[in-house]
């Protein structure tokens, strides 16, 4: 039975012991004259009696009614209880709150995670521009390069989820940020140590785990359109791809062996190889910024893997009477070889004659053109989408691994198809004067091939020019 019953009977059963109604209407001697009234004998016991009854009854069952209501007001849904609150608390003035201060657009980045479902509700090209407003690519391309991070991440136990740390490292590089501005965006704040951390360990995964799978030199099939393409832009037949070399600047680096003559910035190195697509599929950091870059390409794997390998040798062209190789296109800065070839400009032979042929400056403006269809805006789209290459604030120590990071992120963009948005991401780097590359003379044999090799592309290229000048052919 519920309580608030044997409550109210239990109060009745209280007063009908300390008062027996019966006895009061059948033993109440009168008291006074007054009581001979003729008066009914009822109604007076009824106003010494039944009036206390009736008030205890009364209060018996408005007990009763409240502890009912009590019980039902508990048994109502929470949220039910919560508005009645915010109802009671809204009709009560509250004093004035101080607002919050107002948190930096960027902050927001820590909503904008894939573990973040609201970002399923908006449209995918508004999300995906978010995205690439934030982390320098789309969301499809960040979900399915944390899923290929994700086993790895876990294997260097950072204090954070692994999505936030994705997000704060490519929030980092693609603004250029330094850990310690980053922590200062974040809401809630991170310490910059950590944010350093972080960045650090992911991209010494991407600069090792994962730069194998997307750097790498081109299958049969990627060769061939990618000389179909030259070929039809520039006429120039087996042309695999442009190589050229860029200097990235150290932010506060104050080790003499980073600066050159003609670079007084401290800075690294860096060289690459780019096809049609710019997709690099070779970087190489190792030289700091002292040296020039025919140096670098004599002390970097790709020198090795070209010269003493079957890397880049088939399908040969015979022209001319020359087994022309697959080559890249190169500026003068690097040396002439069989795989490299580079413009009689500034060469060694034109500067014996004093004065280039028309063949050569045909050849000259069919390699420029290569050159600027690949590895000039390549290098332009990797420092525009990685800010942080413009301007490197990380340690020395993990310089090199930053930028191979970068140049992962990089194909991995142009090979999801991301955007470049007519120029949105490019970025030039200050001109400068290249310095003609000499042979060493362990290559003689190598700069002597390579220049009967270019001589003959020059004279079979203005020759077909010509033909096709004269309407007798095409080239």
């Amino acid at each position: 039975m519920d309580p608030a019953v044997l409550l109210m009977l239990s109060n009745l059963l209280h007063l009908q012991s300390q008062l027996d109604p019966a006895a009061a209407f059948l033993s109440s001697p009168p008291s006074s004259p007054s009581s001979l009234l003729p008066t009914s004998p009822l109604s007076l016991s009824a106003s010494s009696t039944a009036i206390p009854l009736l008030l205890f009854a009364l209060a018996s069952i408005l007990s009763f009614v409240s502890s009912t209501s009590t019980s039902l007001s508990s048994s109502l849904p929470s949220n039910l209880n919560r508005r009645r609150r915010r109802r009671s608390s809204s009709s009560s003035p509250s004093p004035p709150s101080i607002p919050p201060p107002r948190a930096h657009p960027s902050s927001s980045l820590i909503l904008s995670l894939p573990s973040d479902r609201s970002i399923f509700s908006m449209e995918p090209s508004a999300r995906d521009a978010r995205f690439r407003s934030l982390y320098g690519l789309s969301y499809p391309v960040f979900a399915s390069l944390l899923d290929q991070l994700d086993h790895l991440l876990s294997s260097l136990s950072l204090p954070l989820p692994h999505d936030q740390a994705l997000a704060i490292s490519l929030y980092r590089l693609s603004r250029g940020l330094s850990s310690r501005s980053l922590s200062r965006l974040l809401q809630p704040p991170l310490p910059a140590s950590l944010i350093s951390r972080v960045t650090n360990s992911l991209t010494r995964l991407l600069a090792t785990r994962l730069y194998s799978d997307y750097v790498k030199l081109p299958s049969h099939h990627r060769l061939l359109q990618s000389t179909s393409f030259f070929r039809d832009l520039s006429s120039l037949p087996n042309v695999v791809g442009a190589i050229a070399s860029s200097a990235v600047r150290l932010r506060d680096s104050t080790e003499p062996s980073l600066r050159s003559s003609h670079r007084p910035f401290p800075s690294i190195l860096l060289q690459v190889v780019a096809d049609n697509r710019k997709v690099f599929f070779d970087a190489c950091v190792r030289a700091p910024g002292s040296s020039d870059p025919a140096s670098h390409l004599r002390d970097s794997s790709l020198y090795r893997r070209l010269s003493h390998s079957d890397s880049l040798r088939d399908p040969s062209l015979q022209v001319r009477g020359q087994q022309i190789r697959p080559f890249l296109a190169g500026d003068s800065s690097f040396p002439l070889l069989p795989f490299l070839l580079t413009p009689f400009s500034f060469s060694l032979s034109s500067a014996a004659s004093g004065a280039s042929t028309a063949e050569q400056e045909v050849f000259d403006a069919a390699l420029a053109k290569v050159r600027a269809s690949s590895i000039e805006p390549a290098i332009a789209l990797l420092k525009g989408r990685w800010k942080i290459l413009r301007n490197l604030n990380v340690g020395l120590d993990h310089a090199a691994q930053t930028v191979v990071a970068c140049i992962v992120l990089h194909n991995i963009c142009q090979i999801a198809g991301e955007p470049e948005d007519d120029g949105k991401y490019l970025w030039r780097d200050p001109p400068e004067s290249p310095q003609p590359a000499r042979p060493v003379e362990s290559e003689r044999a190598l700069y002597y091939t390579g220049e009967t090799f270019r001589q003959a592309l020059a004279e079979d290229l203005y020759e077909r020019q010509q033909r096709l000048s004269g309407g007798t052919g095409s080239l």
